[in-house]
């Protein structure tokens, strides 16, 4: 796995990079996304995931026909609502980074572009509807630092033509799978075609960009093997705006951020029992106990042996049929565990 670094988060590693999206959920507020801001760092948000929108350079004037199919006004009015200025973005950068997290955006223009890397950022997140613009990928991949690229609504040769691209730049790349629908529905996320880029591109740090209504697909993505998942973030879920609905709230981060920990550590492994299971082996599992006087010289039988908690006498239940009819090699009294000792050897 080609990992790499965006800042101090290592992305491709054991941990799964979890990425909230505040995106426009702010609806052009500064406060309320420095609000969203804080309610991620509580959480214990690694970094924070903007969305940079110079609508002029990112649209024409056909954009104002446009309706999303979750709003009832203009993809350009919408943008023009949301959007933050250059200095509030960068006052959002700073107090993102002020709390000790990484500030991460989508560019959805060259202008936009060009605005975050007079920023500094350190990485760049590419949406799907970007990730065939091949001039702004290109654009983007000359400044030569990693980029988390969503691939939604394109095919494995769009996928292809992208990485391409990456890869003669040299950059550091990630992809993710995703489904632009606002929210999507269970039988639309398709986590196979997350495996599909998996086995396609299987050096490259592979994950998922969730849309859907709770944690379910990024915890089940996680699973696969993701190693980045990302979902829209809201402080919470009372907010108005086209992305809240599929939005994670505090709560939903802390868990996601919980899982991203603790499913990667649940992978792998093989069928048997793992050493630290020996003392509830010792309880757990049955070995063969008299349950009537023997006397030396007299046949194990189902009416004076049979097995019992717990496990730790020397034959195991599993040996019990080749106990079955051999004969006691001393007295035994009721009630003991069977010790190959008692059992006389055969001629």
């Amino acid at each position: 796995m080609r990992n790499f670094r965006i800042n101090d988060i290592e992305v491709g590693k054991e941990r799964v990079l979890v990425i909230p999206e505040v995106g426009i959920n702010h609806e052009g507020s500064l406060q309320t996304a420095k609000e969203m801001v804080d309610a991620a760092h509580r959480a214990g948000a690694r970094l924070i995931k903007h969305q940079t929108h110079i609508v002029a350079d990112e649209m024409s004037g056909a954009a104002r026909k446009v309706i999303p199919g979750n709003a009832d006004v203009s993809i350009y009015e919408i943008m023009e609502r949301c959007a933050l200025s250059e200095e509030e973005e960068l006052e959002l950068k700073r107090y993102v980074e002020s709390l000790g997290m990484s500030f991460l955006s989508t560019p959805f223009s060259r202008a936009a572009a060009d605005r975050l890397e007079r920023f500094g950022v350190a990485a760049y997140k590419i949406g799907s509807g970007e990730m065939n613009n091949y001039p702004l990928l290109e654009h983007v991949a000359e400044f030569g630092k990693p980029m988390i690229v969503s691939t939604g609504m394109n095919d494995l040769k769009s996928v292809s033509k992208a990485v391409n691209i990456l890869e003669k730049h040299g950059v550091d790349y990630a992809l993710l799978h995703t489904t632009n629908l606002y929210p999507t529905a269970p039988e639309l996320v398709r986590l196979g075609a997350m495996q599909e880029m998996m086995r396609e591109f299987p050096d490259v740090p592979v994950g998922l960009s969730d849309h859907t209504l709770s944690n379910a697909a990024c915890i089940a993505a996680m699973a696969l093997g993701a190693k980045v998942v990302e979902r829209h973030f809201t402080d919470r879920m009372e907010r108005t705006g086209p992305d809240i609905v599929c939005s994670m709230d505090e709560e939903k981060l802390k868990e996601l951020l919980e899982a991203a920990v603790n499913v990667p550590k649940m992978l792998g492994g093989s069928k048997g029992a793992a050493a630290e299971e020996q003392v509830t082996i010792d309880f757990a599992f049955a070995t063969c106990v008299t349950i009537k006087p023997i006397q030396k010289g007299e046949c194990f039988t189902k009416e004076n042996l049979w097995v019992k908690r717990p496990g730790t006498g020397e034959i195991l239940a599993e040996e019990y049929e080749k106990v079955l009819g051999k004969r006691a090699a001393c007295d035994i009294a009721e009630d003991v565990q069977l010790g190959r000792a008692m059992i006389e050897e055969q001629k």
